[in-house]
């Protein structure tokens, strides 16, 4: 399974797999060693991640070592993960109830690309009212512009992708 694909990320293809399969495991296979890609992928139930880099062998290994019930992670990751897992990271969920119903309305139009006007006229608000609820978005995200808080919510499948 890679983690970025046209319609669905990876991530949420994953839940998607393990919810109507649960006992096939998913395995994945990408070049993004980001954190939070690794943890968002073993939350959503993955049975392995490896790195597109990954010789022949170790992706042979990886898939039967699956089939035989183990949690093949590429070693490269293994490291990161331990640390990113001790700082806490937070889940879809966890940040879902961080922010109101209102803020993820603008964070689903701002990464559609709207404009604040456009955003504010859309929900019926005033602009100073959606860049308030962007600076508490930003704040909760831990980001600083739109493309951060785009990128975010997209990596946590809080927006689909083409929203």
């Amino acid at each position: 399974m890679d983690l970025k694909m046209p319609h669905m990320n990876g991530i949420q293809a994953t839940e998607a797999i393990r919810r109507l399969y649960p006992d096939l495991p998913v395995v994945v296979l990408t070049t993004y060693d980001e954190d939070e890609w690794i943890v968002d992928a073993i939350r959503a139930g993955a049975a392995g991640y490896l790195l597109k880099d990954s010789s022949t062998e170790d992706i042979i290994a990886a898939v039967e070592g699956v089939v035989a019930g183990e949690t093949p992670i590429a070693k490269a990751v293994t490291a990161k993960l331990f640390q990113y897992v001790q700082f806490g990271v937070p889940s879809r969920s966890q940040l879902e109830e961080r922010l109101s119903e209102r803020e993820l309305a603008i964070l689903r139009l701002l990464a559609s690309g709207l404009s604040n006007a456009d955003i504010a006229s859309r929900l019926n608000l005033a602009e100073g009212t959606v860049r308030n609820h962007l600076t508490n978005i930003f704040a909760t995200l831990e980001v600083t512009d739109r493309a951060q808080a785009t990128a975010v919510a997209w990596r946590y499948g809080l927006v689909a992708q083409g929203d």
